[in-house]
């Protein structure tokens, strides 16, 4: 499901979540867990996919770099070149298919896993619930038993409303550009015009070009996201009401007892965006990303780029800070590298420019996306940071020396990719063998 939500990764992190906690608690899966496949599976997948509402930020930032440099490309061109290395993102992908099919934990996942398989499903949030249900003062009719429908239709609402305000917000700003790019028109030499930007009208809204125009070209998509909510809320409040599965006084406790639980993420996530601004104003990514420049070797650049990256975003909790730092500074270093030529060193650090940014935008305590997948998968944000954070720096270690070194050292981005994945695999077969040891171990005393 993470996979397939690739619009956005906040409606990824919401539904993901919030659909997937009931099956995941009756498997005895571990909120923790939870939380760290549906933040896994939310940025990095939001950041690479070619519908998207990131795909038109980072886009305007490669080519604005383009354009400074005189690369005569446009940005989603360089996207794509980008897209062979993305290697953090395509082996965090990896990552949870492999560890989810091995069964394999590690590090304090593993301690947070063995006890939710030793206990019974969480039910912090559900005694409530029950006890609100078996209140006799609420007259709550145990002979309607709930239907697919009452969840179904509120999921396709909020998805749809999604979608659809999505697609306003988009052509809105599609038809607003134009618009003034013909007004400038008319009074700027022709030298002196900027690039024309995309005629939305002229293009099949059954085309991929269109939605891939649309949606990266979204600039509200919280806003969009938050009525979406809204309006999936108020279908699964008519259809509990109409079915006759909750009562009023029933549909009010949990509305209530929802609130109360969204109340401190909510204020986590408030002072987390201003942390983010302090940091903003101190500059510390523009400090760090001026440490490194014009000290390191050509090959060497970009995985010191993804490193500084990852750093940068995890400390500032912005992956779209992170690039607009980073892009307009350590691209023209990358790009001196090679001799001014857009080469494979410029290539590469784009691809760890912009998966070191999403590094940090999914496991950093500050990041919006940490605080919101803690929250859909009503998952405390401490613990949801501190079972994560082993696997991001593991698949970002495996990015690091294993995909990026020897892809900048000439290795095809191909069989880096392939490395990475061939220790990644040792690594569980290796956990695997630890593992039956120990069990012989202990039947054995």
């Amino acid at each position: 499901m993470g996979i397939l939500c690739f619009i956005d990764d906040y409606t990824n992190a919401i539904v993901v979540g919030s659909m997937m906690q009931p099956i995941t608690d009756r498997f005895r899966v571990s909120r923790e867990k939870l939380a760290f496949l549906v933040d896994a599976t939310s940025a990095p997948i939001a950041g690479l996919a070619v519908i998207s509402t990131w795909i038109a930020y980072e886009v305007s930032l490669l080519g604005a770099v383009g354009q400074e440099l005189g690369i005569e490309k446009s940005g989603y061109s360089m996207f794509f070149d980008a897209l062979s290395f993305r290697f953090y993102c395509l082996l965090m992908i990896v990552f949870v298919f492999v560890h989810i099919l091995m069964g394999r934990e590690f590090g304090p996942m593993k301690a947070a896993q063995e006890k939710a398989q030793a206990q019974k499903p969480p039910e912090e949030n559900r005694d409530d619930l029950s006890k609100t249900l078996n209140d006799s003062t609420l007259n709550f009719s145990a002979q309607k038993p709930g239907r697919a429908l009452n969840a179904l239709i509120p999921i396709a609402g909020l998805l749809i409303f999604n979608m659809t305000g999505l697609w306003f917000d988009g052509t809105a700003k599609l038809e607003r550009d134009m618009l003034e790019w013909q007004a400038q028109s008319l009074t700027t030499p022709a030298e002196s015009m900027p690039p024309k930007p995309v005629d939305i009208e002229s293009l099949s809204p059954l085309s991929w070009v269109y939605w891939r125009e649309v949606i990266g070209n979204v600039q509200n998509s919280p806003l969009v996201l938050a009525c979406a909510a809204l309006f999936g809320l108020s279908l699964a409040l008519i259809c509990a009401r109409l079915s006759g599965s909750l009562q009023l006084s029933v549909m009010r406790r949990c509305f209530w007892r929802g609130f109360k639980r969204a109340m401190i993420p909510l204020v986590i996530l408030i002072l987390a965006w201003s942390l983010k601004n302090c940091c903003d104003s101190l500059k510390t990514g523009k400090f760090l990303a001026s440490i490194l420049a014009g000290r390191v070797s050509p090959s060497l650049f970009p995985p010191i780029l993804f490193l500084t990256a990852s750093v940068t975003s995890f400390a500032t909790g912005t992956s779209y800070g992170t690039m607009a730092i980073l892009i307009p500074t350590a691209v023209p270093v990358a790009f001196a590298l090679d001799g001014d030529t857009y080469g494979l060193t410029t290539m590469i650090s784009l691809g760890a420019v912009l998966d070191g940014a999403i590094f940090g935008d999914h496991c950093s305590p500050i990041s919006d996306t940490t605080i919101m997948s803690s929250i859909a998968s009503s998952c405390n944000l401490i613990d949801h940071v501190r079972t994560q954070l082993p696997y991001s720096l593991f698949v970002a270690i495996l990015a690091l020396l294993f995909a990026y070194l020897p892809a900048a050292c000439g290795l095809s981005p191909l069989w880096s990719l392939v490395l990475a994945v061939l220790v990644m695999l040792c690594f569980f077969v290796v956990l695997i063998r630890l593992g039956r040891k120990k069990a012989r171990s202990a039947s054995s005393v």
